[in-house]
Protein backbone atom coordinates (compact mmCIF):
# COMPACT_ATOMS: atom_id res chain seq x y z
CA UNK A 1 0.00 0.00 0.00
CA UNK A 2 1.20 3.09 -0.80
CA UNK A 3 1.33 6.13 1.72
CA UNK A 4 1.40 9.92 0.77
CA UNK A 5 3.84 12.32 3.02
CA UNK A 6 3.50 16.06 3.03
CA UNK A 7 6.17 17.74 3.94
CA UNK A 8 5.60 21.42 4.46
CA UNK A 9 8.34 24.15 4.56
CA UNK A 10 9.04 26.56 7.58
CA UNK A 11 6.03 28.71 8.24
CA UNK A 12 7.00 32.44 8.78
CA UNK A 13 4.95 34.73 10.86
CA UNK A 14 1.43 35.29 11.19
CA UNK A 15 0.74 36.29 7.75
CA UNK A 16 2.63 32.39 6.81
CA UNK A 17 0.14 30.40 9.44
CA UNK A 18 -3.14 32.13 8.36
CA UNK A 19 -2.03 30.63 4.94
CA UNK A 20 -1.44 27.43 6.53
CA UNK A 21 -4.88 27.35 7.92
CA UNK A 22 -7.01 28.55 4.56
CA UNK A 23 -4.65 25.76 2.75
CA UNK A 24 -3.55 22.65 4.55
CA UNK A 25 -6.58 20.58 4.90
CA UNK A 26 -7.65 21.18 0.97
CA UNK A 27 -4.33 20.45 -0.17
CA UNK A 28 -4.60 17.31 1.94
CA UNK A 29 -7.23 16.22 0.02
CA UNK A 30 -6.53 16.96 -3.22
CA UNK A 31 -3.49 14.82 -2.89
CA UNK A 32 -4.74 12.46 -0.74
CA UNK A 33 -2.35 12.70 1.68
CA UNK A 34 -1.57 10.03 4.78
CA UNK A 35 0.42 12.23 7.18
CA UNK A 36 1.55 15.70 7.17
CA UNK A 37 5.36 16.99 8.64
CA UNK A 38 4.92 21.14 8.92
CA UNK A 39 7.87 22.69 9.78
CA UNK A 40 6.99 25.81 12.41
CA UNK A 41 10.05 27.24 13.49
CA UNK A 42 9.29 30.70 12.32
CA UNK A 43 5.71 30.97 13.21
CA UNK A 44 6.78 33.94 15.48
CA UNK A 45 9.54 35.11 13.13
CA UNK A 46 11.78 33.79 15.50
CA UNK A 47 10.22 30.32 17.35
CA UNK A 48 6.87 30.01 18.19
CA UNK A 49 4.31 29.75 20.74
CA UNK A 50 2.21 26.99 22.50
CA UNK A 51 -0.61 28.59 20.84
CA UNK A 52 1.15 28.89 17.63
CA UNK A 53 2.14 25.44 17.95
CA UNK A 54 -1.29 23.98 18.38
CA UNK A 55 -2.85 26.16 15.49
CA UNK A 56 -0.51 24.64 13.28
CA UNK A 57 -1.64 20.95 14.45
CA UNK A 58 -5.38 21.65 14.47
CA UNK A 59 -4.39 23.42 10.67
CA UNK A 60 -4.16 19.31 9.87
CA UNK A 61 -0.16 18.81 10.62
CA UNK A 62 0.42 15.51 12.67
CA UNK A 63 3.48 16.17 13.33
CA UNK A 64 5.48 20.08 13.88
CA UNK A 65 9.23 19.89 13.30
CA UNK A 66 11.54 22.62 14.38
CA UNK A 67 15.21 24.00 14.10
CA UNK A 68 17.51 26.81 15.38
CA UNK A 69 15.18 28.52 16.58
CA UNK A 70 13.32 26.01 18.21
CA UNK A 71 13.79 27.90 21.80
CA UNK A 72 13.02 31.37 20.26
CA UNK A 73 9.96 32.01 22.62
CA UNK A 74 11.23 30.05 25.89
CA UNK A 75 7.71 29.49 26.68
CA UNK A 76 7.50 26.86 24.25
CA UNK A 77 9.89 24.64 26.53
CA UNK A 78 6.63 22.97 28.80
CA UNK A 79 4.99 21.90 24.87
CA UNK A 80 8.29 20.36 23.91
CA UNK A 81 8.36 18.70 26.98
CA UNK A 82 4.80 17.61 27.35
CA UNK A 83 3.07 16.83 23.35
CA UNK A 84 4.48 13.76 21.26
CA UNK A 85 3.83 15.46 17.88
CA UNK A 86 6.36 18.54 18.66
CA UNK A 87 9.65 18.05 17.37
CA UNK A 88 12.94 19.51 18.23
CA UNK A 89 16.57 19.11 16.83
CA UNK A 90 17.39 15.57 18.16
CA UNK A 91 21.12 16.55 18.12
CA UNK A 92 20.35 19.46 20.35
CA UNK A 93 21.82 18.53 24.24
CA UNK A 94 20.18 16.34 26.67
CA UNK A 95 19.72 18.90 28.80
CA UNK A 96 17.76 20.92 26.43
CA UNK A 97 13.39 20.21 26.64
CA UNK A 98 11.73 17.92 24.43
CA UNK A 99 12.52 15.56 21.82
CA UNK A 100 13.39 14.58 18.72
CA UNK A 101 12.25 11.33 17.19
CA UNK A 102 8.89 10.30 17.18
CA UNK A 103 7.00 6.86 15.59
CA UNK A 104 3.45 7.39 15.07
CA UNK A 105 0.83 4.71 13.89
CA UNK A 106 -1.38 5.36 10.68
CA UNK A 107 -3.02 2.11 11.86
CA UNK A 108 -1.42 -0.64 9.40
CA UNK A 109 1.92 0.90 9.11
CA UNK A 110 4.28 3.20 11.85
CA UNK A 111 6.33 6.08 10.84
CA UNK A 112 8.59 7.44 12.20
CA UNK A 113 9.75 11.37 12.35
CA UNK A 114 13.60 12.64 12.72
CA UNK A 115 14.24 15.74 13.37
CA UNK A 116 18.08 16.96 13.14
CA UNK A 117 20.14 20.25 12.81
CA UNK A 118 22.98 21.19 10.55
CA UNK A 119 26.32 22.33 12.06
CA UNK A 120 27.72 23.68 9.14
CA UNK A 121 27.33 27.69 8.86
CA UNK A 122 25.08 26.88 12.32
CA UNK A 123 27.79 27.72 14.44
CA UNK A 124 26.78 26.06 17.89
CA UNK A 125 26.99 23.04 19.81
CA UNK A 126 24.70 20.51 18.34
CA UNK A 127 25.83 16.69 18.32
CA UNK A 128 26.98 15.23 15.02
CA UNK A 129 23.91 14.94 13.32
CA UNK A 130 24.90 12.04 10.65
CA UNK A 131 26.00 9.62 13.86
CA UNK A 132 22.54 11.53 16.04
CA UNK A 133 20.76 9.96 13.04
CA UNK A 134 22.57 6.34 13.05
CA UNK A 135 21.34 6.31 17.32
CA UNK A 136 17.73 7.46 16.57
CA UNK A 137 17.24 4.91 13.83
CA UNK A 138 18.06 1.99 16.16
CA UNK A 139 15.10 3.20 18.81
CA UNK A 140 11.53 1.80 18.12
CA UNK A 141 10.47 -0.21 15.38
CA UNK A 142 8.83 1.67 12.31
CA UNK A 143 8.20 0.48 8.63
CA UNK A 144 8.40 4.38 7.37
CA UNK A 145 11.04 7.27 8.27
CA UNK A 146 10.82 10.43 7.36
CA UNK A 147 13.99 12.86 8.43
CA UNK A 148 13.16 16.99 8.34
CA UNK A 149 17.35 17.79 7.87
CA UNK A 150 17.34 21.51 8.98
CA UNK A 151 20.43 22.55 7.54
CA UNK A 152 21.88 25.70 6.32
CA UNK A 153 24.76 23.75 3.89
CA UNK A 154 23.31 22.20 0.81
CA UNK A 155 26.67 19.89 0.50
CA UNK A 156 25.65 18.77 4.66
CA UNK A 157 21.99 17.83 3.41
CA UNK A 158 23.49 16.00 -0.01
CA UNK A 159 25.81 13.97 2.42
CA UNK A 160 23.26 13.25 4.52
CA UNK A 161 21.23 12.38 1.96
CA UNK A 162 23.65 9.56 0.71
CA UNK A 163 24.24 8.75 4.11
CA UNK A 164 20.66 7.58 4.87
CA UNK A 165 20.22 6.39 1.42
CA UNK A 166 18.09 3.22 1.86
CA UNK A 167 17.81 3.37 5.71
CA UNK A 168 15.14 5.92 5.45
CA UNK A 169 12.31 6.36 3.55
CA UNK A 170 12.73 10.54 2.82
CA UNK A 171 14.58 13.49 3.79
CA UNK A 172 14.03 17.04 2.90
CA UNK A 173 15.69 19.90 4.50
CA UNK A 174 14.67 23.13 5.45
CA UNK A 175 15.91 26.04 6.89
CA UNK A 176 16.82 28.40 3.65
CA UNK A 177 13.42 29.36 2.74
CA UNK A 178 14.14 28.63 -0.51
CA UNK A 179 12.73 25.52 -2.36
CA UNK A 180 15.37 23.53 -4.51
CA UNK A 181 14.44 21.87 -7.73
CA UNK A 182 16.51 18.65 -7.35
CA UNK A 183 13.59 16.38 -5.60
CA UNK A 184 14.72 12.96 -6.80
CA UNK A 185 14.70 9.36 -5.41
CA UNK A 186 17.79 8.07 -4.26
CA UNK A 187 19.80 5.32 -5.47
CA UNK A 188 18.37 3.12 -2.88
CA UNK A 189 14.94 4.17 -2.54
CA UNK A 190 15.12 7.68 -0.50
CA UNK A 191 13.26 10.47 -1.57
CA UNK A 192 14.94 13.64 -1.53
CA UNK A 193 14.88 17.26 -1.69
CA UNK A 194 17.75 19.85 -0.48
CA UNK A 195 14.92 22.14 0.83
CA UNK A 196 11.27 22.73 0.62
CA UNK A 197 11.16 26.39 0.67
CA UNK A 198 8.86 28.09 3.17
CA UNK A 199 5.04 29.01 4.26
CA UNK A 200 4.80 32.69 4.02
CA UNK A 201 4.80 36.09 2.30
CA UNK A 202 5.30 35.87 -1.85
CA UNK A 203 7.25 39.21 -1.61
CA UNK A 204 9.72 38.97 0.78
CA UNK A 205 13.39 38.10 1.52
CA UNK A 206 12.80 35.04 3.56
CA UNK A 207 9.43 36.17 4.99
CA UNK A 208 10.08 39.53 6.23
CA UNK A 209 9.46 43.28 4.32
CA UNK A 210 12.75 43.79 1.36
CA UNK A 211 12.99 46.89 2.64
CA UNK A 212 13.97 46.10 5.67
CA UNK A 213 15.94 43.34 4.62
CA UNK A 214 17.64 45.67 2.03
CA UNK A 215 18.56 48.07 4.82
CA UNK A 216 20.54 44.88 7.22
CA UNK A 217 22.63 44.79 3.92
CA UNK A 218 23.09 48.04 3.43
CA UNK A 219 24.41 48.58 6.99
CA UNK A 220 21.92 50.16 8.61
CA UNK A 221 19.59 49.08 11.70
CA UNK A 222 16.56 47.31 10.68
CA UNK A 223 15.20 46.68 13.65
CA UNK A 224 13.14 43.82 14.78
CA UNK A 225 12.05 41.43 12.04
CA UNK A 226 8.49 42.33 10.41
CA UNK A 227 6.72 40.01 8.53
CA UNK A 228 5.84 40.99 4.90
CA UNK A 229 2.65 42.32 3.43
CA UNK A 230 0.21 40.69 0.64
CA UNK A 231 -0.14 37.05 -1.03
CA UNK A 232 1.23 34.30 0.76
CA UNK A 233 2.35 30.79 -0.75
CA UNK A 234 2.48 27.23 0.51
CA UNK A 235 5.94 25.46 -0.32
CA UNK A 236 6.58 21.82 0.82
CA UNK A 237 7.27 18.18 -1.59
CA UNK A 238 5.17 15.12 -1.77
CA UNK A 239 6.74 11.87 -1.15
CA UNK A 240 5.05 9.02 -1.84
CA UNK A 241 6.32 6.17 0.16
CA UNK A 242 5.53 2.03 -0.36
CA UNK A 243 4.42 0.64 2.98
CA UNK A 244 5.80 -3.13 2.17
CA UNK A 245 9.61 -1.94 1.28
CA UNK A 246 9.80 1.52 3.30
CA UNK A 247 11.04 3.09 -0.41
CA UNK A 248 10.07 6.42 -1.73
CA UNK A 249 8.54 5.79 -5.56
CA UNK A 250 8.23 9.40 -6.30
CA UNK A 251 8.44 13.13 -5.08
CA UNK A 252 6.29 15.95 -6.42
CA UNK A 253 6.84 19.54 -5.24
CA UNK A 254 4.25 22.10 -4.02
CA UNK A 255 4.04 25.47 -4.26
CA UNK A 256 0.37 26.67 -3.56
CA UNK A 257 -0.48 30.32 -3.81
Amino acid sequence: MEYRVLAVGDVVGEPGLRHLERHLRPLQKLKNIAFTVVNGENASGVGLTEEQAWRIRDAGADAVTLGNHAFGKTQIAACLDETSWLLRPANLSGRAPGHGCEIFDLGGVRIRVLNLIGRCDLSWGADNPFTAADRNLERGEAELTVVDFHAEATSEKLAMGYYLDGRVSALWGTHTHVPTADERVYPKGTGYITDLGMTGPVESVLGIEPAQSVEGFLGGLPGRYRPAAGPCKLQGAVFTLDGSTGRCTGVERIDLR
